[in-house]
C-alpha cells in the first residue's frame, strides 16, 4: 500500500510522561520502600496505543494535548521518533503535561498514579481542527483518560465519516448512554468488565468469555483480556472466540494492554477478520511483556531527555 491508501488509525486520548521505579515491593499505606532504579518513559494510554498502531504498519495519528514544558517536548519527540502523525497534538501553555509515577515490584507487577494535566483540556476544538484527518480515519481509538464529552465529540465525528469506534474503557468509570451508543467494539480487562457488566468476573479465559457475552447487551462487540490466560471476544452475531495467551517469560506487564489495543486496531483497519486481529494483538502483547523496560526505552535514556 502507498501512504495515501494505507489505513489510518487515529487515537484521541492521553499523553503522559512516566517515571518508572523498580523496587522490591510496592509501598503500603505509610510505608517507604527503597527502590534500586528508575527511568523515564513516554506513555499515556493514548500515546502508547498510537505508537503500537504505527509499529503494526498502518498510518497512526494522535489527537491530544501537552503542556509547554520539558515533559511535553519529550512526548512530542517520542511520537515523531515512532512515526506517529502528531500534527493535531496541541501545546497548551496554561497547563502542565500529563505525567505518572509507576512502581514495579520484583514480580513485574506495578501500581501507578497519574496526573492528567493538559489531557483534561481536550474538547470539540481539537476535533474541529483535525476534521480533514478524521475524514480519513478507518478506526478511532478512545480511552477514559480524557473528558467523556471530548470522547463523544470525537466518536461522533469519525462515525459520521464512516470510521469504526474502538473504546478501551480504562481507567474504568461510568459511561453515558450517548458514548456507549457510538462504540463498535469495547476492550476491557476482567476488573473493568466486572464494573461495566455489573456482575462478578472470574479472571480466567472462561470468565473473560462469559463477561464478553454479558457486555454485548450494551455494545455490538466486546473483547475481554484475561492477562496470562488469554483473550475472549463476543459479538451480537453470536460469534464467540477465545485465544489462549502466548507462553513467554514475563519481564514487565506495563503497557501490555495498550500494545494489544493498538495492534488490534491496526489489523482491524487493514480489514483483517476479528480472529486474525486478535491473534496479531495477542502476539504483540506477548512480545512486549517479554521485553525489559530498560530495553524499551534505551534510546530515550541515551538521548538525555
Amino acid at each position: 500500500m502507498t501512504p495515501s491508501t494505507t489505513p489510518l488509525v487515529t487515537v484521541f486520548g492521553s499523553l503522559h510522561y512516566d517515571i518508572m521505579v523498580d523496587a522490591p515491593d510496592r509501598p503500603r499505606k505509610g510505608e517507604t520502600v527503597t527502590g534500586h532504579a528508575w527511568h523515564p518513559k513516554c506513555g499515556g494510554k493514548g500515546g502508547n496505543q498510537a505508537v503500537s498502531a504505527a509499529r503494526a504498519g498502518v498510518r497512526a495519528a494522535m489527537i491530544g494535548a501537552v503542556g509547554d514544558d520539558d515533559f511535553g517536548k519529550a512526548l512530542l519527540t517520542n511520537l515523531d521518533r515512532n512515526g506517529v502523525n502528531r500534527r493535531f497534538v496541541r501545546i497548551e501553555p496554561g497547563a502542565g503535561s500529563g505525567m505518572s509515577v509507576a512502581i514495579f515490584d520484583a514480580s513485574g507487577d506495578y501500581g501507578a498514579v497519574i496526573v492528567s494535566g493538559s489531557n483534561l483540556t481536550l474538547g470539540e476544538q481539537d476535533i474541529a481542527a483535525a476534521r480533514t484527518m478524521i475524514a480519513e480515519t478507518s478506526v478511532l481509538l478512545l480511552q477514559n483518560e480524557v473528558p467523556e464529552a471530548a470522547n463523544i465529540a470525537a466518536a461522533r465525528a469519525v462515525k459520521s465519516s464512516g470510521g469504526r469506534i474502538v473504546l478501551n474503557a480504562a481507567p474504568v468509570r461510568e459511561l453515558s448512554g450517548e458514548l456507549i451508543a457510538l462504540v463498535d467494539i469495547v476492550i476491557v480487562n476482567a476488573i473493568e468488565a466486572e464494573f461495566l457488566a455489573g456482575v462478578p468476573v472470574v479472571d480466567t479465559l472462561d470468565g473473560a468469555a462469559e463477561a464478553a457475552r454479558r457486555l454485548v447487551d450494551a455494545y455490538p462487540a466486546a473483547i475481554v483480556t484475561a492477562g496470562g490466560d488469554g483473550v475472549a471476544y463476543c459479538d451480537r452475531t453470536g460469534q464467540v472466540l477465545a485465544l489462549p495467551a502466548i507462553p513467554v517469560k514475563v519481564v514487565s506487564t506495563h503497557g501490555a494492554g495498550d500494545e494489544f489495543v493498538g495492534a488490534f486496531a491496526a489489523a482491524l483497519a487493514r480489514g483483517e477478520p476479528v480472529e486474525a486481529a486478535l491473534a496479531a494483538a495477542n502476539d504483540a502483547a506477548a512480545r512486549l511483556v517479554a521485553t525489559p523496560e530498560a530495553e524499551r526505552v534505551r534510546w530515550y535514556v541515551k538521548s538525555g531527555i
